[in-house]
């Protein structure tokens, strides 16, 4: 039986077609904005991102957004003295870790909210129990204001002093993926081991929009 040569291709055109496209993540903070171009109101798309930033690290060294330039990353906020969540957060977070350990598309950023104890060397013995190495995980220490105001106006994770809340601090427990140019693409919830498995699926996913 002789091919039908016009029926094929319309079939492998339709395959084609079909094909599902690469999975792209979404973008938490994007805003349309006006503005006016050649006398016309046209409607433009802004995503938001992390602002320049300089913190110490666990090693007592500057550490600024640039030195996340060319990785994505994932950031949380923490205090070592936690009795409720951050252990959990710390065990979900080091299972990110281990699994980029050495890569380096890829950086974690732990930031404490409890400026006045959780000096860099106590940080180090935190990362040190971890078995944390090297900085492709940073644990940041900084003024309060700044902290603060990166968890809430950036990174959109409540986090305050609280007398009332265990440990002296109420803080949400989301770790925040964000992508090479500083963009939110994704939030979880760090207590949770199904959603620190969506991250890291996520995180594949991201990865590879780079690739092309």
């Amino acid at each position: 039986m002789r091919l039908n040569i016009t029926c094929l291709s319309f079939f492998l055109l339709f395959l084609f077609s079909c094909k599902e496209k690469p999975k792209r993540l979404p973008f938490l903070q994007m805003e349309q904005q006006e503005k006016v171009v050649d006398g016309k109101t046209v409607i433009d798309t802004v995503f938001r991102t992390i602002p320049a930033f300089k913190l110490l690290n666990q090693d007592s060294v500057a550490v600024t957004d640039k030195d996340f330039n060319g990785a994505i990353y994932v950031a949380d906020f923490f205090f070592t003295s936690c009795p409720t969540i951050c252990p959990t957060m710390h065990r979900n977070l080091l299972k990110v870790y281990k699994k980029y350990e050495g890569n380096p598309e890829v950086k974690l950023a732990s930031h404490t909210i409890d400026v006045k104890y959780d000096v860099p060397s106590r940080m180090k013995a935190y990362a040190d129990k971890l078995g944390v190495k090297g900085t492709q995980w940073e644990y940041l220490w900084g003024a309060k204001e700044e902290i603060y105001a990166l968890a809430e106006r950036n990174y959109i994770v409540a986090a305050k002093e609280d007398s009332k809340a265990p440990g002296g601090f109420m803080h949400q427990g989301y770790l925040i993926l964000v992508d090479k140019e500083k963009r939110i693409r994704g939030a979880y919830d760090g207590t949770l081991d199904k959603e620190v498995k969506k991250l890291m699926e996520d995180m594949d996913i991201l990865l590879n929009e780079y690739k092309k």
